[in-house]
């Protein structure tokens, strides 16, 4: 599990290490990791061109001391303060090394094309620009010097990439989008959310001699379950288990408008490894199950959990569509376990009083915001939804006393905050499973969770990585479909299950 803690938590983590440390012990070592991560992307020890972008905090100090160790190791590296003043002992130790220090922006500024000649060549930029302290958004001098940097160079952002939220919840549309980001101790919110994660690139988490379950206090805000984690939290039978005791899944889903989301949601129920799916809808959903997914049983019966609503058409009035709606809402009802998607979400009217996820995308939670809310709130749009996405998937949790998934690209799991867990986030797909009907394979996969006893929060985080996994295992590096992506979970779930059989 990578777990990310609020920054308040690392720097009381740090203070605590500090006392019992060497002045400027923790600086260097974040220096040297630093130092060594930008060494092996540039290819090892060598003459390559270094440049480093330097403010007034900290992680300046790391960037200009980890600039001094490049430079020793052979690398031709300038830096170029972008702030009054920088760590002193930094800028010490790197023009000790040779460096060239450049000033950037200011009264005192080196013209502006040495500056931009710097940058245009360098093939890796280190940004130390703002820290985990800083605010969201660069200011307009420091964003026409990024303009330089060479679309080659490999960007390598010290702690987070400047300018984007520290913690994770504000989508910065002035910020550094790195190649990789270095940070230290721990992963923070920045590098988990939706919000702010496309502009990490690749995280590299530098151990640098502060014991997390001792010196940060306070748990963990943001979790991301790994592949090494799904063994231990999927749900395997023994011997003596039934197709009763897997878990059996009532689905509502589907109608005659739109009967694919009823196979696609039975198909990935059932290959995710479900006791037993019983399916309630119309005729023409049920005849295609009928004929494509030949173990599901048709028909009202003992369910430990259900899947309502892909498919489920609330504006349909014929007397299969109502018929429909009335099923779901008797399964919604029953004071069982519910996964909650598409049609389904029009019928959440108040707070839920069991375990229920629901599944929607920004469009929808916006919807459902603005209904729920009523006359109290300025109505919610998607574009709201996008550029705070867990500030109002909060909302809507809160609202419903629901565990909520948020699809994007960085999904989102978000329990109500009366529980006290953390919000789990995941970023396991591939872009090209952005197609129609892949909604409905991860609520059957979510659903097949959920009835085997997992949690809401489990059971929505599980399915988001391994609905990711199966998109790419479905057709590696190209297009999908979300049929294929159902009949590849049972290969991913196997070999996710094999994994930790050997690693244990």
């Amino acid at each position: 599990m990578i777990r990310a803690y609020s920054v308040s938590s690392v720097r009381e983590a740090e203070a605590a290490a500090q006392t019992r440390l060497d002045e400027g012990a923790l600086m260097s070592r974040a220096a040297s990791g630093l130092a060594s991560v930008a060494s092996a992307r540039l290819g090892g020890p060598g003459g390559r061109r270094v440049v480093a972008m330097v403010g007034a905090g900290n992680n300046g100090g790391d960037a200009l001391y980890a600039a001094a160790l490049l430079a020793r190791d052979g690398a031709a590296v300038v830096v170029l303060t972008v702030a009054e003043s920088v760590h002193e002992g930094g800028l010490l130790a790197a023009r000790g090394a040779g460096v060239s220090v450049l000033d950037a922006v200011g009264v005192h500024a080196d013209p502006a094309s040495v500056v931009s000649s710097a940058l245009r060549e360098a093939e890796l930029v280190i940004d130390g620009i703002v820290g985990i302290g800083g605010r969201p958004g660069l200011a307009p001098e420091i964003e026409a010097l990024l303009r330089e940097v060479s679309d080659t160079a490999y960007v390598l952002a010290v702690d987070l990439p400047s300018g984007a939220d520290p913690s994770g919840e504000v989508v910065a549309h002035s910020c550094v989008f790195a190649d990789e980001t270095v940070t230290f101790i721990a992963a923070k919110p920045v590098h988990l959310l939706p919000a702010t994660e496309p502009a990490v690139g690749r995280l590299t988490i530098v151990d640098i001699g502060v014991d997390i379950g001792v010196e940060i206090d306070g748990p963990p805000v943001v979790e991301r379950v790994t592949h090494d984690d799904v063994s231990g939290l999927w749900p395997r039978p023994g011997p003596a288990d039934d197709k009763y005791s897997r878990g059996v899944l009532g689905i509502v889903a589907g109608g005659e408008n739109y009967t694919g989301a009823a196979l696609l949601a039975v198909t990935s129920a059932v290959c995710s490894g479900a006791g037993m799916v019983r399916y309630v809808g119309p005729a023409t959903p049920t005849l295609l199950i009928r004929s494509n997914v030949p173990e599901a049983v048709i028909g009202v019966g003992q369910v430990q959990a259900w899947l309502v609503g892909p498919g489920v058409d609330a504006g349909d009035e014929s007397a299969q569509g109502r018929a429909q709606r009335a099923a779901a809402q008797s399964a919604m009802d029953c004071g069982l376990p519910c996964v909650v998607d598409a049609g389904g979400l029009d019928l959440i009217v108040e707070p839920r009083s069991t375990p229920t996820l629901l599944t929607p995308h920004a469009g929808e939670l916006a919807g459902l915001l603005s209904r729920l809310e009523g006359g109290s709130h300025v109505a919610v749009d998607r574009s709201t939804v996008t550029s705070a996405p867990l500030a109002h998937a909060r909302r809507l949790a809160d609202l419903t006393n629901s565990t909520v998934l948020l699809k994007g690209a960085t999904t989102l799991v978000v329990p109500p905050g009366s529980s006290g867990l953390a919000v789990r986030s995941q970023a396991d797909a591939p872009s090209w499973l952005a197609t129609a009907g892949s909604g409905d394979v991860l609520a059957g996969l979510a659903g097949m969770l959920l009835a085997s006893g997992l949690s809401p929060r489990d059971s929505g985080s599980l399915a988001a990585l391994v609905h990711g996994l199966a998109a790419d295992a479905s057709n590696p590096g190209g297009p999908v479909r979300a049929l294929g992506v159902a009949h590849a979970i049972p290969g991913v779930v196997a070999g996710l299950v094999a994994r930790g059989i050997a690693r244990s």
